[in-house]
């Protein structure tokens, strides 16, 4: 995405990893054309990818606006980075959301385009393995297309995804089989167990570099397996639609009690100490991560 332009849409990350560890940059004042990074938002699975490489700009996705009565514009450039409100991949949330909401929809996002895949003719069995950020867009989501009795796949004990309308959680020994089966913790082998015969598994979540899914398995279990990426080929304005309409869901369905319960925002300069709890046990408890860069 944004590491791919051949000109920078953005100027002044605020975040630079390597060696395991991130640490802190000067920021820098928005060029012509540019708006202020404000906000920035984690995701988990990406950050750990990120430090696990080689020395780079860290970021996922910033949020900036126009003006005080816009809203917000996502942009896929690092954290806290000024940025081209215009430049590929950006959203406009509808005005008067807060940067917590926003990062949800962002989240909620992906599995709308993904799911728009997916065969779900049938929403009565579907198994969601994961449950940080990409697993609860995913599960709000399928909530909003009709899905009841969601089995959320998870080793964590009282995770906050268990609030969420239509979900039950269920530890992997005692989730069964379902015959739509969404991994998105990026584990897909283990997501494969979950399958029914017949079923569709789709790839929400980005696996490792190197997993691979048995050919001789998939053909026996007659498996359909589908790529989910957000990424993947779609319409023009697929992408901002998809957004839009999570945005309006969200804000129009959501109990604002829970929006709080899994959005947490931290100051900026914060974010070597987050980096640092995200492989470990005491990483918050909340899936959606923003980091405030307005003071930072």
């Amino acid at each position: 995405m944004y590491g791919e332009q051949p000109v920078r849409p953005y100027t002044g990350a605020r975040v630079h990893v390597g060696g395991g560890r991130a640490r802190l940059l000067v920021g820098a004042a928005p060029g012509v054309g540019m708006v202020a990074g404000r906000f920035s938002v984690i995701s988990p699975g990406t950050e750990r990818r990120h430090l696990a490489g080689t020395d780079r700009e860290a970021g996922y996705m910033t949020l900036g606006r126009v003006s005080e009565a816009a809203g917000w514009v996502l942009a896929p450039v690092p954290h806290g980075a000024a940025f081209d409100p215009a430049c590929p991949g950006a959203v406009t949330a509808p005005p008067g959301m807060d940067p917590g909401m926003v990062g949800l929809a962002r989240f909620q996002q992906m599995a709308c385009l993904g799911l728009d895949r997916v065969p779900t003719d049938d929403l009565r069995d579907v198994v969601v393995v994961g449950s940080g950020p990409v697993a609860l867009g995913c599960v709000l989501e399928l909530y909003r297309r009709g899905a009841t009795g969601i089995r959320v796949v998870t080793g964590r004990r009282h995770a906050a995804i268990g609030r969420a309308p239509g979900v039950i959680c269920v530890p992997p020994e005692d989730a069964g089989r379902g015959r739509l089966v969404i991994d998105a913790a990026g584990v897909p082998a283990s997501a494969a167990t979950l399958t029914a015969p017949g079923g569709t598994l789709g790839l929400l979540g980005t696996p490792a570099d190197g997993d691979a899914l048995g050919a001789l398995q998939v053909h026996r279990a007659g498996w359909s397996v589908v790529g989910v990426h957000e990424l993947a080929p779609a319409a023009e304005g697929a992408y901002q639609a998809a957004f839009t309409t999570a945005c309006h869901w969200l804000t129009g369905h959501l109990d604002p009690t829970l929006a709080a319960l899994w959005c947490r925002t931290l100051p900026g300069d914060k974010a070597p100490e987050l980096f640092a709890l995200l492989d470990g046990p005491g990483r918050p408890a909340e899936p959606v991560l923003l980091l405030d860069w307005r003071t930072a």
